[in-house]
């Protein structure tokens, strides 16, 4: 089979490459927009293609869809400043690969949405991927769609990943308010064979919502963290204001930071979401929170490497 994941580069990406090659899949196309990450990719894995393309501009990329199989879309932008990024990689980019899917009469598509599609959140990200979930639904290709909770796993350059590498530098670890936010993280090695078994069925039609089976307060996720990486970190509860000013401030000093003020608001606003049975659904096995921060953090290989956003 020939899959196409445009965007496949992040995180779900380069999660996902990997347990596609050990499930035997060998023509995998690549195509992306970030050099650094795409290059991480092709040193994990000469053997696939990998082109670096702005989704947001038609041009030759398209080649890639004729007699594909399956494509998977992936790209998205999760983080930045402006809403104009926001736009641009999450709508702009969706209709340009919405035709070239038509183009090519590619028979298959599972599009990679978000949770947040269903959040009380108002800002940037959250309404372009409502937008962008809406176009795929409204375009008449053959996809089903899956909405991730918040995930964590390998190449984690923001959520998971850098709370742990932020721990290990500082001899305290500030937790906003009294840190009881629910959170339902999804382990994107689970959420990887999710999509796998969709390629493998040729699944098509309906939304699911693909949430961690457990909830768990924020505080619960850093101190198992601090256990996965054998942290001698100091965790302190701050006032939130006091939390939302240092976040502003860090602003002003980095152009991308990794967490923002509107993520602290999302992730005290405490959304709930549908906890359906991907399991029975899927035939996927769902790995134990504490158990996949293990794996995160301890693989030997794939544990240290980070990308960027």
């Amino acid at each position: 089979m020939k899959i196409v994941l445009p965007g496949g580069a992040g995180l779900v990406g380069q999660n996902l490459i990997v347990r596609l090659k050990n499930k035997g899949f060998t023509e995998l196309v690549v195509i992306d927009k970030h050099k650094e990450n795409l290059e991480v990719l092709k040193k994990n894995h000469p053997d696939i293609q990998a082109e670096f393309a702005d989704l947001a501009q038609e041009g030759d990329w398209e080649r890639h869809f004729e007699k594909a199989d399956s494509v998977i879309m992936l790209q998205a932008q999760i983080g930045a400043k402006e809403k104009e990024l926001f736009i641009r990689n999450n709508v702009v980019s969706t209709n340009n690969v919405i035709k070239a899917i038509k183009k090519y009469h590619v028979d298959h598509t599972v599009h990679i949405s978000s949770s947040v599609v269903e959040s009380i959140a108002d800002d940037d990200y959250t309404n372009t991927k409502k937008e962008q979930e809406n176009l795929v639904l409204d375009s008449g290709i053959n996809c089903i769609v899956l909405r991730p909770t918040l995930m964590f796993g390998w190449f984690d350059r923001k959520h998971l990943g850098w709370l742990s590498r932020f721990m290990e530098k500082v001899p305290v670890f500030p937790i906003p308010g009294n840190g009881r936010y629910m959170r339902q993280p999804l382990y994107v090695g689970d959420f990887a064979n999710i999509i796998i078994s969709c390629i493998e069925m040729k699944r098509i039609g309906g939304v699911y919502n693909i949430s961690g089976l457990e909830k768990v307060d924020y505080i619960d996720i850093i101190r198992t963290i601090k256990r996965a990486i054998k942290s001698k970190a100091i965790i302190l509860k701050i006032p939130f204001s006091l939390f939302s000013v240092l976040l502003k401030i860090w602003a002003v000093f980095d152009k991308n930071p990794p967490f923002t003020v509107e993520q602290l608001n999302a992730l005290v606003a405490c959304d709930e979401f549908e906890v359906m049975d991907w399991e029975g659904e899927f035939n996927v096995s769902a790995t134990p929170f504490e158990a996949a921060v293990i794996e995160t953090f301890s693989d030997e290989k794939y544990s240290k490497i980070k990308l960027e956003f």
